[in-house]
């Protein structure tokens, strides 16, 4: 069993250079060897999930900077997809290697409708089967709940969790709007965290969006900064059981607070 963890400090920088001794790992509390560490950089698939609603009208500038930003911590063996949504998911682009049909698109695109989130998160989890590369996230970013899926929470929140890819997502506030109060409309920001808690994430509220491009090249750092942790489950059991996993950081003596962020779990294989 292989798990990325990210951890940062208290103002939410990376930090790097930790060793394996750094680490333990636990399944449903039973503490787990570490046989594998590594801090190496590997190829990505990821899908960006992006909010074409009408709401995000004001916001569409900075929302295709922060696709762009991105998009250049990329590296050349990465593969990326599009899944743009308002009254409906749709998958504009499936998987590529080439980063600039991502940001044509998106140059391109108009805000208009309603919602579907839930629906693209679904559609988007879906297409991570098709992925080539062992690494696999998605990046979601939206500035309301949802209003207009046929899937619903629960379904997904399901769907993230049989996953084996990382959930980031961006919850947009813009306070200087004052129809935005309904940001938290069908549990919003409530809806987005939960996604990247069953998804291993990381979940980010942004209030202003002149900041969303920075909050975007952070993700994409966070995606290639990351330690694998590799361990063989001392459960020989295929139950297809969902196991809980826990990883705790050992510090240094003086040294701050960490937080660390993985996958809380996958299901054992069944027989």
């Amino acid at each position: 069993m292989l798990v990325n963890v990210t951890i940062t400090d208290a103002h939410g920088h990376l930090v790097t250079g930790l060793q394996k001794e750094n680490f333990r790992i636990f399944e449903e509390k039973a503490e787990q060897a570490v046989r594998y560490f590594s801090t190496e950089e590997s190829p990505a698939s990821v899908a960006l999930v992006l909010d074409f609603s009408r709401s995000m009208t004001k916001k569409f500038p900075q929302l295709r900077e922060a696709v762009t930003e991105f998009l250049k911590t990329a590296n050349p063996e990465d593969e990326f997809c599009l899944v743009e949504f308002r009254d409906r998911a749709e998958l504009s682009i499936g998987f590529t290697s080439s980063p600039e049909e991502i940001q044509n698109r998106v140059a391109l695109a108009q805000p208009q409708g309603r919602t579907a989130l839930l629906d693209a998160v679904y559609l988007a989890l879906r297409q991570m089967k098709t992925a080539r590369n062992p690494r696999k996230a998605l990046l979601i970013v939206s500035d309301g709940g949802d209003n207009h899926s046929r899937f619903n929470a629960r379904e997904v929140e399901g769907l993230a969790r049989e996953s084996d890819a990382e959930i980031y997502t961006v919850g947009i506030w813009d306070r200087a709007d004052p129809r935005l109060g309904v940001f938290d409309l069908a549990g919003g920001a409530n809806l987005l965290e939960e996604i990247s808690e069953q998804g291993g994430g990381h979940h980010f509220e942004v209030d202003r969006p002149r900041d969303l491009p920075e909050i975007a090249a952070r993700i994409g750092r966070e995606l290639r900064q990351q330690y694998v942790l590799g361990y063989i489950s001392t459960n020989p059991g295929h139950d297809g059981k969902y196991r809980r996993v826990q990883v705790k950081v050992v510090r240094s003596p003086g040294q701050p607070k960490l937080w660390a962020y993985w996958r809380r779990g996958y299901y054992a294989p069944l027989d």
